[in-house]
C-alpha cells in the first residue's frame, strides 16, 4: 500500500474531493487542470479502483473515494501539525506582522487569531501599510514578516506567493457599461479612471502601465483616494470608474456594481509573504495559517 499512496497524491485527491470540481481544485492548488487530472487517474490506477465518477453534470465520489476521504484528512492534519511543530523552533513569542493596504482578501481576517489558536502563548500584532513601507520596516527589524502586494521590490528577503487576484471594474450602477457582464479596457478608454500614485506601489504601478501600453489604454486619470470606502463613494456619485483587485467585491456600496475585466488576469495582483531568509519558522507558521484561512 505504501507504494500506491503518498502524501502528495492524497493532498491532490482531497482537494478534488472537497471541491467536487477539478477546475476549482486546480485553482486552489495553483495548478493547471490537465496535470491534476492525470495525477488523479494515476492514483486510481495504482489503487485499482475509481475514486471519482465524472460526467457532464459534474464530479462525485465513488464508494471507494468516500472511504478514502477521512484517511486523507487525517494524513493532512498530521503533516500540518508536523510542519507547525518544526516551524515553532526558533519562532519568536511575539510576532509583528505587516499587512498590505492594497488588497483586502477575506482570508486576511482572523489570521492573528488563527496563529494564536494553534500556537498557545504566541502574541500576534498586525500592522497595515503600503507594501514598500512594510518592506522597509521588515528590513529595519520592526516587523517579523509582511503580507505584501506583488510585484514589490523585496531583494534580499524570502517572498512566497500565496494568492493572485485578477483586476475587476467598479462602475456606477447607472452607467451604460453596468449592463454588461464583461468589460474590456477599450470600453473604458474615454472614462475617467481612479488610479493610485506610483509612490504607493512602484513595481505594481509599472507592471500595470506596461499592460496599459500594450493595449493602448491611456484614459483620463483621477487621483485615487487612499480610503477604499471613500473611493467607492466617488464611483457611486459618478465621478469615475475604478480598477480594483477582485477581493474588493466583498465591499458592497449602493450605486456601485462590479464587472469582470477582460484583461483582469494580465493586471492581476499577487499576495506574497515576505520574511527574512534566516527565519523559516516565522514564514511557515504564517503561511500555514494563511492556507487554512483561504480554504475555510
Amino acid at each position: 500500500m505504501s507504494e500506491r499512496l503518498d502524501s502528495r497524491s492524497l493532498s491532490l485527491f482531497l482537494a478534488v474531493a472537497e471541491a467536487l470540481s477539478f477546475r476549482q481544485a486546480a485553482e486552489r492548488l495553483h495548478l493547471s487542470q490537465p496535470p491534476l487530472s492525470r495525477a488523479i487517474r494515476e492514483l486510481e490506477e495504482r489503487l485499482g479502483t475509481r475514486l471519482f465518477d465524472r460526467n457532464t453534470k459534474g464530479v462525485t465520489l465513488t464508494a471507494a473515494g468516500e472511504k478514502l476521504v477521512p484517511y486523507a484528512r487525517k494524513v493532512a492534519k498530521i503533516l500540518r501539525e508536523a510542519e507547525i511543530a518544526i516551524a515553532d523552533e526558533g519562532a519568536p513569542a511575539n510576532l509583528r506582522v505587516g499587512v498590505t493596504s492594497a488588497v483586502e482578501p477575506a482570508w486576511f481576517l482572523g489570521l492573528a487569531q488563527r496563529v494564536q489558536a494553534t500556537h498557545p502563548g504566541m502574541v500576534v500584532s498586525m500592522f497595515s501599510d503600503t507594501s514598500p513601507r512594510l518592506i522597509r520596516q521588515l528590513r529595519a527589524g520592526k516587523l517579523d514578516a509582511a503580507f505584501i502586494a506583488l510585484p514589490t521590490e523585496a531583494q534580499g528577503l524570502d517572498v512566497q506567493e500565496l494568492d493572485r487576484l485578477p483586476m475587476i471594474v467598479a462602475i456606477p450602477s447607472t452607467h451604460p457599461l453596468a449592463k454588461r457582464r464583461i468589460v474590456g479596457l477599450a470600453d473604458l478608454a474615454r472614462e475617467k479612471v481612479f488610479w493610485f500614485e506610483r509612490a504607493r506601489q512602484p513595481a505594481f504601478y509599472d507592471h500595470c502601465q506596461a499592460v496599459f501600453s500594450r493595449h493602448g489604454f491611456a484614459p483620463p486619470k483621477l487621483r485615487e483616494p487612499a480610503d477604499h470606502h471613500v473611493l467607492l463613494g466617488e464611483v457611486a456619485n459618478g465621478r469615475g470608474i475604478a480598477l480594483l483587485p477582485k477581493s474588493f467585491t466583498a465591499l458592497r456600496r449602493a450605486g456601485v456594481v462590479y464587472r469582470t475585466l477582460a484583461e483582469g488576469e494580465q493586471l492581476s495582483v499577487g499576495i506574497g509573504l515576505a520574511s527574512h531568509t534566516d527565519r523559516p519558522g516565522v514564514r511557515d507558521i504564517l503561511a500555514t495559517a494563511a492556507e487554512v484561512n483561504r480554504h475555510t
